[in-house]
């Protein structure tokens, strides 16, 4: 039993003639009553009854009308909703970003995206990279930034290198630099109260690292923030915070100022699981994404599109 000899058979059933309701389908009459015939067989049964060119229902007829009714209705029903999805005319995002990317790049890409298609729903999770990738894994996202760690990810993910970005110092703007010189040394933040990240954040990590290997433990003015606090605790005047120079675009009253070479840099990358079919609607924003940096999407001084 075919979706199209049903198809057949309701349009006899609502114009009770075969030729009617072969013209209605565009086809031949001949091609339609072969088709219901090939139906009836199928079923066992005869579904209309012919008399003096007035076509009826059988038992039988009467039996299936209701059931062919249903099942086109669904047919129908599911060819609608995969070319919705499938058109971008509804369907949903979900993405993971870390706090600094969630200030910085993610707003744009996203008000680029809602423009284009203003029917997709959007889910962002802002998370650190480690919680994103678990994230990830547990099939709770779709896709994710991160910041790419050393010794790479998850062997179920991949994750596509996309943005090359410096760490910069933040300080207050209206108030004296932390250098009198164009770039600052690592090891001048040795007497510099420094703002620093709760535990478990990337940066934190990076920064201590550094640090360390220029030989000094760093002087914590106040410690266990997210971005935005750290941001604002560097504004009211508690200390300065090595963060990436992407963080400061919409800062006025933040200073940054560049670390002498080598600098300290980070990459951040495009995550999602490995061998998995992106949905149509993540397949896009991913496209938009890639896109937005293309294209020259606003980037500040040490931030360069890979």
């Amino acid at each position: 039993m075919q979706l199209q000899q049903l198809r057949y058979f309701l349009a006899v059933v609502e114009t009770r003639h075969f030729t009617k309701a072969a013209e209605r389908l565009g086809v031949s009459q001949p091609t339609l009553s072969k088709q219901v015939h090939t139906l009836e067989v199928t079923l066992g049964a005869p579904l209309f009854e012919r008399i003096r060119g007035d076509v009826t229902l059988t038992v039988a007829g009467e039996t299936l009308l209701p059931l062919a009714s249903r099942m086109i209705a669904d047919a129908d029903a599911a060819r609608d909703a995969v070319q919705e999805i499938v058109g971008l005319r509804r369907g949903e995002v979900r993405l993971g970003a870390t706090p600094s990317l969630c200030s910085s790049l993610v707003p744009a890409v996203l008000r680029g995206f809602r423009a284009d298609h203003p029917d997709i729903a959007l889910y962002v999770t802002e998370g650190s990279s480690q919680d994103l990738s678990a994230d990830l894994l547990a099939h709770s996202l779709d896709l994710a930034l991160i910041v790419q760690p050393e010794q790479g990810v998850d062997p179920a993910l991949e994750a596509a290198p996309i943005l090359r970005e410096s760490l910069v110092v933040a300080s207050v703007a209206d108030s004296p630099p932390p250098t009198a010189n164009p770039q600052l040394a690592l090891t001048e933040l040795r007497d510099q109260p420094l703002v620093m990240f709760r535990p478990g954040y990337d940066i934190r990590d990076v920064t201590l690292q550094a640090c360390e290997r220029a030989g000094f433990t760093p002087r914590f003015a106040v410690e266990g923030g997210e971005m935005d606090a750290v941001l604002a605790f560097v504004e009211a005047g508690l200390g300065v915070a090595l963060v990436p120079s992407m963080v400061l675009v919409n800062r006025p009253l933040l200073r940054a100022t560049p670390l002498e070479p080598p600098g300290m840099r980070r990459t951040i990358a495009l995550a999602q699981r490995r061998r998995s079919v992106l949905p149509h609607a993540a397949e896009a924003l991913r496209e938009s994404l890639l896109a937005h940096l293309a294209t020259g999407g606003v980037l500040p001084l040490g931030v360069r599109a890979l």
